[in-house]
């Protein structure tokens, strides 16, 4: 039997691009260079299987027309770089990763809260430049994260594994804003106590973590008005989407002193990140990294595997986005 055509739009785990070749016509993307929007709506035509990443841009112009391609798999959570209702209307079933890269996001979450507490980015940068005078008993004092009130703005998957983290290894008290109701088995042992709305949590917090998709009506949720009741002590971290950051209002707010910092794995754009927020010292800024573990990618890799498998197999996807 002729084996599906499938193509990967970047370079993939090693392990995932051997099953796939294996069972599959795949063409893969060995020079991992990034295939623009043109390419990848072209691609649609000629092969049955397309799996982007969530740094491709896949708009509603690209699904106009009769497609060859019967189903997207997305190697990521989130899917606001895939216009969805076109996607569908076009007749294509589209997948996502969930679940697999809750817990290394939930750390690349602490790692920055606790690079910006200590002030670890700006510590590196003195001593590997030669800087570093010897200890002093007010250098670079930073603020520990014991007994601090974390706020959670989307209490899903990746933003209660966070909460758990920060409750037992720091003891921080969590509040959390969330658009439905969260299992109680799922946040009683931390006490955590809901607020009616994301201004409340803001103002509740000393540090802000953030956890919910990008686009639609979370697109630059976090605007000037919302950074600044965070308050010029308060820390906000972000390992969610960078639409959801208001940019240019976070690079002004940090310079202004509204907000007294920030930690950023994603960013709008990217990877084009501002040269204003590059050169701050109170930003520790990260390449996107959130999944990026050996394990979580594989298992990534895998489970758009197994949604191929089932799609053409005749039965349904375990992971759809609709």
């Amino acid at each position: 039997m002729t084996k599906k055509k499938i193509l990967l739009t970047r370079r993939w785990p090693e392990t995932v691009e051997q099953r796939l070749s294996a069972d599959y016509d795949a063409t893969l993307n060995t020079d991992d260079v990034p295939m623009g929007t043109e390419a990848i709506g072209a691609a649609l035509n000629d092969y049955d299987a397309v799996c982007p990443t969530v740094s491709d841009k896949l708009p509603a112009s690209m699904f106009t027309g009769n497609h060859r391609a019967q189903i997207l798999g997305n190697f990521g959570v989130g899917f606001n770089h895939i216009d969805i209702a076109a996607a569908t209307g076009a007749g294509l079933t589209v997948t996502n990763t969930p679940g697999v890269l809750t817990d290394c996001t939930a750390d690349t979450a602490l790692t920055l809260m606790l690079m910006l507490a200590r002030r670890a980015g700006e510590g590196e940068r003195e001593l590997r430049a030669g800087s570093w005078t010897g200890w002093r008993p007010t250098h670079m004092m930073g603020t520990r994260l014991r007994g601090k009130v974390l706020g959670i703005v989307g209490m899903g998957r990746i933003g209660i594994a966070t909460a758990k983290r920060a409750h037992a290894a720091f003891g921080m008290k969590i509040v959390y804003y969330n658009l439905v109701d969260v299992p109680e088995e799922h946040i009683a042992d931390m006490g955590a106590l809901r607020m009616d709305t994301v201004e409340d949590v803001l103002k509740a917090s000393d540090v802000v973590s953030l956890h919910i998709p990008g686009g639609g009506d979370n697109t630059h949720l976090m605007n000037a008005e919302r950074l600044a009741l965070i308050g010029p002590d308060g820390m906000l971290i972000n390992t969610a989407r960078g639409d959801v950051i208001d940019q240019t209002a976070l690079i002004a707010a940090l310079k202004d002193g509204k907000i007294g910092g920030a930690g950023l794995d994603v960013f709008e754009g990217e990877p084009d990140v501002p040269a204003e927020l590059i050169a701050m010292e109170n930003t520790v800024l990260l390449p996107h990294l959130g999944s990026a573990t050996r394990e979580t990618r594989e298992d990534m890799g895998n489970m758009v595997a197994d949604n191929l498998d089932a799609f053409f197999a005749g039965k349904p996807v375990p992971n759809p986005v609709s």
